[in-house]
């Protein structure tokens, strides 16, 4: 069953995600927040697809590993503060593809994440960032 579409809000930059949507999704992002705040990857395995990947370009050339390189980084290298805003997203009922802007301790980032819904959660399927 399709639900209505909510107002475009400024600060969600994805105008066409339902309010169910965007709490699912921000939820996943919260829980890989979370994780390195508390620095404890079992909180971002919730987030995350058990086939999860990170992507990202190292001196121009494509590095692509399994989520569990980012899951040791939280627990050998945080806790830390962290934050984040949604820059912009697009969702097609079960499939997301979400932008943030995020900072881990004094490090920025533009992280790009792919989900798709899992019975009532959403998934990241893959990240990919650039460090600012």
């Amino acid at each position: 069953m399709k639900t209505e579409e909510t107002q475009c809000k400024a600060t969600d930059k994805c105008c066409n995600a339902t309010e169910e949507q965007m709490a699912g999704i921000r939820k996943a992002i919260d829980l890989y927040v979370e994780a390195a705040v508390k620095g404890d990857s079992k909180i971002a395995e919730a987030a995350f697809a058990k086939t999860a990947t990170m992507s990202y370009s190292d001196n121009d050339t494509l590095v692509s590993v399994p989520i569990k390189v980012l899951f040791d980084y939280y627990d050998n290298d945080c806790p830390q503060e962290a934050s984040y805003e949604i820059s912009a997203c697009s969702v097609a009922e079960d499939a997301a593809i979400v932008r943030i802007e995020s900072k881990f301790g004094e490090a920025e980032f533009s992280d790009m994440f792919s989900m798709v819904k899992d019975g009532n959660d959403w998934k990241i399927v893959s990240k990919i960032y650039h460090l600012k």
